[in-house]
């Protein structure tokens, strides 16, 4: 069981003091932390005394607090164990349960229309595979056949024995991170990033050497050259195109030194291109990362058709397939048949269906800029030139605070540092713009209530979040 320190803790909780009752600000921001995935269920929390020494508060105040977690289900105590993080196991009250609560914690789009037709079709194709196991660790060569013949239109010269179909692009990354990487070893990371794969790439034992990305100015190329020349690492997770959270797009020029950087220093570089087809402005689609230099290519339909068809696929050398093949089954034993034939229907049509998503996402995009423009012009929110989020730059360390008060006012979404290696970014907000104009009106006016309410009880700067100011 991991532990976590009361000075670690207390980095984390940085800027929690508002005005209101002390006990109940530290719940919520130790509620946060567990739901955002910042504290990781099992994880023991330091004892009351600690934590209130650190913190410079009486032991009341953190008991009381403790004593909140623990009621609403966000802590269990054992004698001699300690406080333990967990989630409750049923959504608290007043969030599910609330008619109209709106969710922009997670970058997605709804379902297209042709995912109905498409399983209805695929349901008809099921018997010719009923005489299989079901089980397949590499996915159906119909399947593959049609991804590799993707990838060489797209220029990318690819054959079906360079595919594996994944269920999804989290466990490509998983499988990926565990079957490359030694415990103990350097893995290069984007830092903001999505969460979920530094998840995985810690699960794996990884040793995080981050670099920096802004909307802005892209990739710190200084800085990834020196990260991949001196720690040599074994594994570097990349999105070099329509980058989460902060849409940026890698040069071509960088990614051909990237790429033959990592070739002389051994390190095997993953391209997660989940969101590789949806740029909005110029060129709809770019080379795949892989026509530059020697690269495993993660790709998925979650962001263009739709979360719940759960099909990712790997893209790779054929010793490297081989080797996650042979790596899979100790995590599940292969992907489900009907959603990969799902996916092979809709393939006939997807680049119809990527101009459609393109077009919808540009104006979600654009709908989100002018609202965040007119309700809070005090924010700096870059053009998004791909992807389907905003890294929106807020001026003040107050992120978390900001997503504590938006929960109040009916609006879920991740603060900044969830997004950041070691939980900077408390000056950022992502903000999807992948809803509907209705919800994403509704998102914004709630942003706007809950940065209201911030501004009532304004949180001293701290030296604490520089590294969230310069990077």
């Amino acid at each position: 069981m991991s532990s976590l320190s009361a000075r670690q803790l207390a980095t984390l909780l940085v800027g929690w003091r508002d005005s209101g009752v002390a006990y109940a600000a530290l719940a919520d921001r130790i509620r946060l932390l567990i739901l955002d995935g910042r504290i990781a269920s099992a994880t023991r929390l330091p004892a009351e005394r600690e934590l209130a020494s650190q913190l410079e508060v009486s032991r009341t105040t953190v008991t009381a607090a403790y004593a909140e977690l623990r009621d609403s289900g966000y802590i269990s105590s054992v004698r001699g164990s300690g406080s333990i993080a967990q989630l409750p196991f049923r959504a608290p009250a007043g969030l599910e349960a609330t008619p109209g609560y709106l969710d922009f914690s997670k970058a997605t789009m709804p379902a297209i229309p042709g995912v109905v037709a498409a399983a209805q079709q695929a349901a008809e194709q099921l018997p010719a595979y009923l005489g299989d196991s079901g089980f397949d660790p590499v996915g159906i060569p119909a399947l593959r056949e049609a991804l590799a013949d993707r990838y060489t239109a797209r220029g990318l010269p690819t054959t079906p024995d360079q595919i594996m179909v994944t269920i999804g692009a989290q466990h490509a990354i998983a499988l990926i991170a565990r079957t490359i990487m030694a415990r103990g070893d350097r893995a290069l990371i984007e830092n903001p990033t999505y969460p979920h794969a530094l998840d995985a790439l810690k699960a794996a034992g990884a040793r995080i050497a981050p670099v920096s990305v802004t909307a802005e100015e892209g990739w710190d190329e200084i800085a990834l050259e020196q990260v991949i020349q001196r720690t040599s690492p074994s594994l570097g997770y990349l999105m070099p195109d329509n980058h989460n959270p902060t849409g940026a797009t890698m040069p071509e020029e960088l990614r051909e030194r990237v790429l033959s950087l990592a070739a002389r220093a051994g390190t095997t570089l993953v391209a997660d291109e989940t969101m590789g087809e949806l740029g909005l402005d110029g060129r709809a689609q770019t080379l795949p990362f892989a026509v530059h230099g020697s690269a495993i290519l993660i790709g998925s339909v979650g962001k263009s058709v739709w979360g719940g068809v759960r099909i990712g696929w790997i893209r790779a050398d054929r010793t490297v397939i081989q080797r996650l093949i042979r790596a899979r089954s100790s995590g599940d034993l292969g992907t489900p048949l009907m959603e990969q034939l799902i996916v092979l229907n809709l393939l006939r049509d997807y680049d119809a269906i990527l101009d459609a998503r393109r077009a919808y996402l540009r104006q979600g995009r654009d709908r989100l800029e002018r609202l965040l423009g007119a309700r809070l012009p005090e924010w700096h929110v870059p053009h998004v030139r791909g992807g389907l989020t905003a890294w929106v730059n807020l001026g003040r360390p107050v992120s978390s605070q900001l997503a504590i008060a938006a929960r109040n006012e009916g609006l879920i979404i991740a603060a900044g540092p969830r997004f950041g290696v070691d939980g900077a970014f408390e000056r950022f907000l992502r903000i999807p713009f992948s809803y509907s104009a209705e919800e994403t009106d509704r998102g914004v006016d709630a942003l706007a209530r809950a940065w209201a309410a911030v501004g009532r009880h304004p949180m001293p700067e701290s030296s604490a979040d520089l590294s969230a100011s310069v990077v």
